[in-house]
């Protein structure tokens, strides 16, 4: 066969392996945010909808929190529910190996909870770069 070829992971990860690599990332997760998680759903899809694409204003997505910010709740107001989707379809095609899978499953839930916590993108970026 001549031209190129696609590479596929040796294993296909279910929606159970990836839901696996999640819990492993919250359980390594601090007890003091562990404990604001409660009514955090997290769930796994295949790939983003057009419309929580255009949400966001992306081309693609690894994760999406949908919900308001912890920092934003106010104290007569009951805590509305927050979601956190991870996208099973663009983290495998873009980690091919476990071990890469399970470091990006958890960067992305980390990523998705810090927005739970009110840290912005353009804040997420400034820390990963070390800035203070």
């Amino acid at each position: 066969m001549t031209g190129y070829r696609h590479r596929v992971l040796p294993w296909d990860p279910s929606d159970d392996d990836i839901e696996e690599m999640v819990v492993d990332a919250l359980e390594r997760l601090p007890e003091p945010f562990r404990a604001q998680l409660g009514s955090v759903a997290i769930v796994i899809e295949d790939e983003a909808t057009p419309a929580q694409l255009a949400l966001v204003g992306a081309h693609g997505l690894y994760g999406l929190y949908q919900g308001i910010p912890r920092t934003r709740l106010s104290a007569d107001g009951a805590p509305a529910p927050s979601k956190i989707t991870i996208f099973r379809g663009p983290l495998v095609r873009a980690n091919r190996t476990p071990e890469r899978l399970g470091a990006a499953v958890a960067d992305t839930v980390y990523h998705e909870i810090a927005h739970h916590f009110g840290i912005s993108d353009e804040r997420l970026h400034e820390l990963k770069r070390g800035d203070p």
